[in-house]
């Protein structure tokens, strides 16, 4: 935003009928205090401009379509560098308060991405939102290759949802991009909205179609959409205990689920879900292995669902197409008893990361995001190691090299961790 003064003070002082020293004094101390505005503008101005912050009139609370308390709210950076935002939102439900935080995406630089989350747990009538807890690092990434394409073929149609095409203009393949994007009416915010058919991947210079709807109970109310962000990648975690442990899994869907259990043998995982848009939609379940031999079945409210299962770099998949106006129960069977063993002291998603960055399919800041959570969780040390917020995250090729020999099992687990404290000390990577 740029605010533009003028201001003419020649006309004004013609009008004055006093003494050339008097006019001299009063003209000098006018100009001195108008400077002083105008820099004090400009110095509000740029301490406003930088900033990470959620608008209060593009953050919501509301019930959907299925009488679930949702809440929406869009992440504006407006700085030079990119970000790594963590929200915390709370509310106000009777005597409970609630609160969930959400580890947002990477937001490039003056870039807006927003967010949503749902509290099922809400069962009042009158939740009162708080204002929004917004914590950030700042993190070096170049604003994705993603583009959405502003011309006749971006539609909002009479229903209220809103079709339009995505062009990846870069060099290398987006794995699973999303769309979200603001959905305005009545002078407010209603909705956060996003792509509900899945795109595995679009490869560099391919252009993909996609459509979003927003939640059936503001469908009639819907003006216009704002604020179209595409995202390279979003999944949501679940932790559901299993044999008096923790069971780690995520879930990529255009509807939503929670409340997830085991049963007392640990073989059986229900999990509440909903899909309230009127199209179909899709869930991809992602599972670590126990023993590498599970056999999943699938049923939504004891009906059989068709579904495909496939294991990648140590995941089970478990992927489904998800009827429009549809909820339940989803049960999911054939887990084997106990947790996944532990064979290595760095989880294998973030071996599956390296093997993605050393071909180029996935950027730096994803890799080093993993590297991030080995210094956080202890697996990797470096002694008096000041953490930071600022990273220098861009590597030299022989470090994607040397990530790729690990992830073929050329080099061992030691031999990695051994590498990554070593550029830490040197300050080649900074976390």
């Amino acid at each position: 935003m740029k605010a533009i003064i003028q201001t003419d003070l020649k006309n004004h002082y013609f009008n004055f009928k006093i003494s050339s020293t008097v006019s001299s004094l009063l003209q000098s101390k006018i100009m001195f205090i108008l400077i002083g505005f105008i820099f004090t503008l400009l110095l509000i101005s740029q301490f406003t401009f930088a900033e990470v912050f959620i608008p209060p009139q593009e953050y919501i609370g509301y019930f959907d379509y299925e009488g679930v308390y949702t809440v929406g709210g869009n992440v504006k950076n407006q700085n030079d560098y990119a970000v790594i935002p963590t929200i915390t939102v709370s509310v106000i439900d009777g005597e409970n308060t609630f609160t969930k935080i959400i580890s947002h995406v990477t937001i490039p630089p003056n870039t807006d991405i927003p967010f949503k989350t749902k509290f099922p747990e809400i069962i009042g009538d009158t939740p009162i939102l708080l204002v929004a807890e917004l914590k950030f690092v700042k993190t070096q990434k170049n604003s994705t290759s993603l583009e959405i394409i502003y011309d006749k073929t971006l539609i909002k149609h009479d229903d209220g949802h809103v079709t339009g095409r995505i062009h990846n203009n870069g060099n290398h393949i987006v794995l699973n991009p999303k769309i979200f994007a603001i959905a305005h009416g009545n002078g407010t915010v209603l909705d956060i909205v996003q792509n509900i058919e899945r795109i595995d991947k679009i490869a560099p210079g391919e252009i993909l179609e996609f459509s979003m709807y927003p939640d059936p109970s503001i469908t009639d109310d819907v003006f216009f959409y704002s604020c179209f962000a595409p995202v390279d990648t979003t999944v949501i975690p679940i932790t559901a205990k299993k044999n008096g442990g923790n069971f780690d899994f995520r879930y990529d869907s255009g509807a939503w689920y929670y409340d997830a259990k085991f049963n007392e043998d640990g073989t059986i995982l229900t999990i509440r879900g909903y899909n309230s848009y009127p199209l179909e939609t899709y869930a991809n379940f992602e599972f670590p292995q126990i023993s590498g031999k599970e056999k999943f079945n699938v049923t939504l409210n004891d009906k059989h669902v068709e579904f495909i299962q496939s294991v990648d770099t140590g995941f089970w998949h478990v992927a489904f197409t998800v009827d429009p106006r549809s909820q339940g129960i989803l049960k999911i069977t054939g887990f084997e008893k106990g947790l996944p063993l532990v064979t290595s002291k760095i989880p294998q998603w973030i071996k599956t990361n390296a093997n993605w960055w050393s071909t180029d399919q996935i950027s730096d800041l994803e890799f080093l995001e993993g590297i991030d959570f080995l210094f956080e969780k202890g697996i990797a040390t470096v002694p008096s190691k000041q953490i930071t917020v600022q990273s220098n995250w861009k590597l030299s090729p022989w470090i994607k090299s040397a990530a790729g020999w690990w992830s073929e099992d050329k080099i061992s687990d030691d031999d990695f961790l051994n590498m990554i404290e070593n550029l830490v000390k040197r300050k080649i990577i900074i976390i």
